[in-house]
């Protein structure tokens, strides 16, 4: 019976955040055991906002490294850059011949990075979507990881599929959500009713993945908490409740089993043994990843051979796709 295939990609667009890490990356290691796994790095996807070149090129090689110092292994996966894969345009633009303005104008992404960009709304913003199910059924995708509060996307992905066989004939697997269950929700450090972003305007609301120990230390002494100066989870503390989230998630343990290690404790102490706890967890994969850094052309090699594996797979489905629209092949 053939492996099932997944695929998941994150853009090189900024900062990854311990919350990115929880909820995206951490989750594809055990996937990569028991399936056949493309996870790219999304740089096509991060033009929709205005970027410097040169620091997107950067970030890009930068997140390539990152994934590799946290677990992903480039013999189980196929780790690979997006825009070294044309085929994902290229299937991007048979979709938009069936994917409907009104749509992809509903889409809550488009709605809130047009608010926040509303200088630079551009078609890319709009047809987001339309890559990103290209990203997916490119590779005959049967799960994609997602969040509960991510699957809007998907189910466009799901609706274009379903439409483009309707229309030409079985072409396209439609892919499931394989629904990541979040241990614990991590939220802004300043604003614990939010979630962290690495987009968040203030700096000291995120931990980043490439924070120094002695910048984690200070954030964490800066978090907020509340004057009830009792350590418990409950819904009324959503500050306390966040740093034993984080304390739960990166110990391997309970949120009762942090509650009770917290027992007598002023906040002080929480904030001092969250902070060393993520720094501890997060030392090996900066050391990790800047070790790949300065071996770039292994780096770069290692991106091409992906390339090269997610054509293979990638050419097979536009051919399929281009056959059944009618287009001449040379």
């Amino acid at each position: 019976m053939e492996e099932k295939t997944v695929y998941s990609a994150v853009q090189p667009s900024g900062d990854l955040t311990i919350g990115n890490y929880i909820g995206s990356i951490r989750n594809w290691l055990p996937l990569q055991e028991s399936y056949t796994c493309y996870f790219a790095v999304a740089d096509l996807h991060s033009i929709t906002v205005r970027q410097d070149p040169a620091l997107l090129r950067e970030r890009t090689l930068s997140l390539a490294a990152l994934y590799l110092a946290c677990g992903v292994d480039p013999e189980k996966t196929t780790l690979y850059v997006q825009s070294h894969v044309p085929e994902h345009a290229q299937l991007c633009w048979a979709l938009n011949t069936i994917a409907y303005v009104g749509e992809m104008e509903r889409m809550t992404q488009f709605k809130d990075k047009s608010q926040k960009h509303a200088d630079n709304i551009n078609m890319g913003l709009m047809d987001y979507p339309v890559l990103m199910a290209s990203d997916i059924l490119l590779y005959q995708t049967d799960l994609v990881p997602v969040g509960q509060d991510q699957t809007q996307h998907l189910e466009i992905c799901r609706d274009l599929a379903i439409r483009f066989n309707n229309r030409y004939g079985e072409t396209f697997r439609v892919p499931k959500a394989h629904i990541i269950k979040e241990r614990a929700k991590i939220c802004s450090l300043l604003e614990p009713t939010k979630k962290m972003s690495k987009s968040d305007e203030n700096p000291n609301a995120s931990i980043f993945l490439t924070d120094p120990r002695d910048v984690i230390l200070k954030k964490f002494k800066r978090a907020v908490t509340d004057s009830d100066n009792t350590i418990r989870y409950a819904e009324e503390k959503p500050g306390v409740s966040n740093l034993l989230a984080i304390y739960s998630v990166f110990r391997g343990c309970t949120i009762a089993e942090a509650e009770k290690s917290f027992e007598g404790c002023g906040y002080g102490t929480l904030k001092t043994a969250v902070g060393e706890t993520v720094a501890d967890a997060l030392e090996p994969i900066q050391r990790e990843q800047q070790r790949l850094l300065g071996e770039r052309e292994y780096l770069l090699s290692l991106l091409k051979k992906g390339a090269e594996n997610a054509r293979e797979r990638a050419e097979k489905t536009l051919i399929s796709v281009y056959e059944k629209i009618g287009l001449l092949r040379g």
